[in-house]
Parts: structure tokens; C-alpha cells; sequence
């Protein structure tokens, strides 16, 4: 079992009211749940998504909660929110014991493996952030970097595919959520 969370009130900033702006908390914040459990089940499609939300007035999703079922009867569960602020963390349970993301699992400090925690500080930053341990975020800036430099069309720590199953998984609970962007009217502008 997974369970991920992650939830600031963001009412205040465009990008998370503006459906022109491909707002919501789903693409927001919950990428970063999702992307996470699809980590722990290696990439694995799940077997069934089942969504339920609140939009707001502009037609974006404000909170939702998620239920993941995978093969083997593994399941996930996440709950992303621009509204009210969630504990942000994430725990996998399995059959060996726990590992525990305690608090900003965008972009965690430290793991707590069966009671033991190992910390894993990031870099102090220059200037202010937006968020909390924001500069863990450079990791993510040298892979790619580091794939242009080598000419890589592709990420070995994050394939095409990989990418495509999140945006194919949040397509489908934007869809049980009932968020509608214009670009899903017209599918012939992806052509």
C-alpha cells in the first residue's frame, strides 16, 4: 500500500484557478503523488482509477482524492489539494515494514525506514522559494542537463514512457473529476 499527500493553499495564485493556464490541483500538485507511487510500483499502469473531487467555479479541480488498484491487489492512494494543507508526506507499507516520507515529499530531507531515519539534506538556497526545499529541484535540472550534453533523447531515471503513464492516469482523473480543458475539445492541435 501507498499513500501520498500533498495540499497548500494556493487560491491566491493563477495557475491554480485559471483554467487557461491548465490549472488545478491535479496537474499542480498531484503529479508529484502520482509520480511517486508510479516510482514505488515501477512504472506499473494501474488496473482501476477511481477519482472524486471539487472544482471550483472556473471549472479546475480544487481537491481530489485518488484510489489506485494494481496487479497482485496493490493499492494507492492519494489526495492532492490548492485549497487547504495536507501533511504532504508519503508511507509505503508492505510485507518487510514501512518507509515513511515525513512532510514535503515533493522533495524530501529524509526517510524513515522501519523507525530508522536517514537524512538527506538539499543545498541551501541564494535567493527566496516558492516552496519548501525547493533547491532539491536542481537534481531534476542536471538529469536534464546532463541528457543534452550527452545528445540522450530520453532520461534513464524518467523515460518517455514514464511520462506518458502520468499524463495518461491524470487524463483519466481529470475525466472522472470532470475538468475539461479547451486542448481536450480539439484534439487535432496534438497532431
Amino acid at each position: 500500500m501507498v499513500r501520498s499527500e500533498f495540499g497548500v493553499p494556493l487560491m491566491h495564485v493563477p495557475r491554480s484557478y485559471q483554467k487557461e493556464l491548465g490549472g488545478g490541483a491535479t496537474l499542480d500538485l498531484g503529479i508529484y503523488c502520482l509520480q511517486f507511487i508510479c516510482m514505488v510500483y515501477g512504472g506499473e499502469k494501474p488496473e482501476c482509477i477511481q477519482a472524486t473531487g471539487v472544482c471550483q467555479e472556473t471549472g479546475v479541480d480544487e481537491t481530489v482524492v485518488v484510489t489506485l488498484k494494481f496487479s497482485k491487489n496493490r493499492f494507492a492512494v492519494f489526495t492532492c489539494s490548492s485549497r487547504i494543507p495536507l501533511p504532504n508526506d508519503a508511507i509505503i507499507i508492505g510485507t518487510k515494514g514501512t518507509i515513511r516520507v515525513p512532510g514535503h515529499m515533493w522533495c524530501p530531507t529524509s526517510l524513515v525506514v522501519n523507525g530508522e531515519e536517514t537524512r538527506y539534506p538539499v543545498p541551501e538556497p541564494h535567493l527566496p522559494l516558492n516552496f519548501i526545499n525547493s533547491t532539491g529541484m536542481r537534481y531534476e535540472a542536471e538529469e536534464v542537463r546532463q541528457c543534452l550534453l550527452k545528445g540522450l533523447k530520453q532520461s534513464a531515471v524518467m523515460s518517455h514512457a514514464d511520462s506518458l503513464l502520468l499524463a495518461e492516469v491524470e487524463d483519466e482523473i481529470r475525466r472522472q473529476v470532470g475538468v475539461v480543458y479547451d486542448q481536450d475539445q480539439d484534439h487535432s492541435r496534438c497532431l
